[in-house]
């Protein structure tokens, strides 16, 4: 049943993409949020961390704002645009592989750092790291590429997404006719 949900809300959206009558700033804000607003939710209700759900959210509306403002500057390229599209999701994926690389889930001796290492696995959310520690002091880092792939993809898309804001910032009347229907004021 969930993946019956899961693909139909994937068809609404692309529906939503297709339809020229809905303003671009809609379509963002409505193909954005679920994740996020799924997230926050995780956060506060299971995880009981309102704070941070509340964090994620306000962080949220600003990305939100820099995307409307990417996506409304005039002399960047499309592909340019669409780019933020693609590394958020590339950066969140490398993030988790990086934080879960340690596995510390699993039952102390599975660890990839007691079994091949023998040392003891750590895990940092930000900047996201995971390393086996030994006893005598030494570290061995795990998932490098995975790191090295958050990076460029979290540079990347901070850059755009800065563009975008200051885009906002400049001309806020651009911004909101991200929000209006195409052909009308």
């Amino acid at each position: 049943m969930t993946g019956f949900l899961v693909l139909l809300g994937c068809a609404a959206a692309l529906y939503l993409l297709v339809l020229p009558r809905v303003p671009a700033g809609v379509k963002v804000a409505v193909l954005t949020a679920p994740p996020v607003v799924a997230l926050m939710w995780l956060l506060d209700a299971v995880f009981d961390r309102r704070a941070v759900a509340v964090g994620i959210g306000a962080v949220y509306l600003v990305v939100l704002v820099a995307l409307n403002g990417l996506l409304g500057h005039p002399r960047l390229s499309a592909w340019t645009k669409l780019t933020v599209f693609a590394t958020v999701p590339v950066a969140a994926l490398a993030w988790l592989l990086v934080v879960t690389a340690d596995d510390t889930v699993k039952d102390p001796g599975e660890d990839p750092c007691t079994m091949r290492y023998g040392g003891v696995g750590v895990s940092e959310v930000f900047p996201p790291r995971a390393y086996c520690r030994y006893e005598g002091g030494g570290t061995h880092d795990l998932a490098t590429g995975a790191q090295f792939v958050f990076w460029v993809c979290f540079v990347v898309s901070v850059v755009l997404l800065a563009a975008g804001l200051w885009r906002a910032a400049r001309d806020p009347k651009a911004l909101l006719r991200q929000f209006r229907r195409p052909g009308t004021g």
